[in-house]
């Protein structure tokens, strides 16, 4: 595919220095997923839930005016506490529906995309590059991050190797998550909430409690997408809004369907190998592909390819591998 790429005039080295940044910035995302998978609730498909709670981190570090690291470890920090209560909120709600989380937690997150596009007009932050010029309320579609901290991770310890750029920082912190997450996952309570979502009649019999493993696994993929948004943000210099959330969680499950997983596995390797999989077939294969046919096809083929690995996985037996 790069040999196509060179032969059909586009900048290989533009395409993997694009690749690296994706695979960045997105992973932390597709993370988000594994919690859940490993819970046997399934993929979350209420992922945008936890985006939102990033969003919210994100403006109101802008709010205060924060820049630098200050400005996005406070965007962190302000979106981890949104997210353990609206993980808790949605865990509970899933606890109801028990059987059907994927179907219910894909109604959570539209619902919850399509409510605060009415929130989005009415909060109060007043700081003026984010709100409306005209009526001095509602906050913009799309906020810029260029003076506070945009592209921040990208930039640190960034690397030039050959005129491919390399975000070592973006790339070490989506590493860092996942070293974290597998350790994690080698403590007692991660094996717990391993053997609650593989066997759950095995773990009650081992004194596991299993709704409380699932609670957890829900909290953790909330925080961990609210996090991921905000990596995301800063590595695409812009804040969005409204409706941009709705479909954040599909190309995540995507990318870690491509990576291995299943329903009812995942692990570390399959987040990495199914993050860099998929975000260098869009950012490669995708443009070679419509420079071929000489027409813009990148988003149709985006939305089949994603869609069509998860309706695939969804309708095996065993899963998506």
């Amino acid at each position: 595919m790069l040999v196509l790429a060179a032969v059909t005039g586009l900048q290989v080295r533009d395409l993997i220095s694009d690749s690296l940044v994706r695979i960045g910035m997105n992973g932390i995302l597709v993370l988000s997923l594994v919690p859940t998978i490993q819970g046997g609730l399934g993929m979350n498909f209420g992922l945008p839930l936890g985006v939102i709670c990033g969003l919210l981190g994100s403006l109101t570090a802008v709010e205060f005016n924060l820049r630098g690291w200050t400005g996005f470890l406070a965007a962190i920090l302000f979106s981890v506490p949104l997210a353990i209560i609206a993980g808790l909120v949605y865990a509970w709600l899933l606890e109801q529906v028990k059987g059907q989380e994927m179907m219910v937690g894909t109604y959570v997150g539209f619902s919850a995309v399509a409510g605060m596009c009415i929130a989005w007009l009415l909060l109060p932050y007043k700081n003026p590059i984010m709100i409306w010029a005209v009526g001095g309320k509602g906050l913009r579609t799309t906020i810029s991050l260029g003076d506070h901290y945009a592209k921040l991770l990208n930039n640190f310890l960034k690397l030039n190797i050959g005129g491919i750029i390399v975000p070592t920082g973006l790339l070490l912190f989506f590493l860092l998550f996942c070293a974290l997450w597998h350790l994690f996952s080698r403590t007692r309570t991660g094996m717990a909430l391993n053997t609650a979502g593989s066997n759950e009649l095995y773990a009650i019999s081992s004194g596991i409690d299993v709704q409380h493993m699932r609670h957890l696994a829900v909290v953790i993929s909330t925080v961990l997408a609210a996090i991921g948004i905000v990596v995301y943000a800063q590595a695409y210099g812009f804040i969005q809004l409204y409706t941009a959330p709705l479909m954040m969680a599909f190309p995540a499950i995507a990318a870690v369907l491509l990576g291995g997983a299943s329903v009812q596995k995942a692990s570390v390797s399959n987040v990495i190998l199914g993050a860099i999989l998929f975000q260098t077939m869009l950012t490669i294969a995708l443009p070679v592909t419509s420079s071929v046919i000489e027409g813009d096809i990148s988003e149709v083929a985006r939305v089949v390819i994603s869609n069509g690995m998860i309706l695939y996985a969804l309708t095996r037996p065993t899963g998506g591998n």
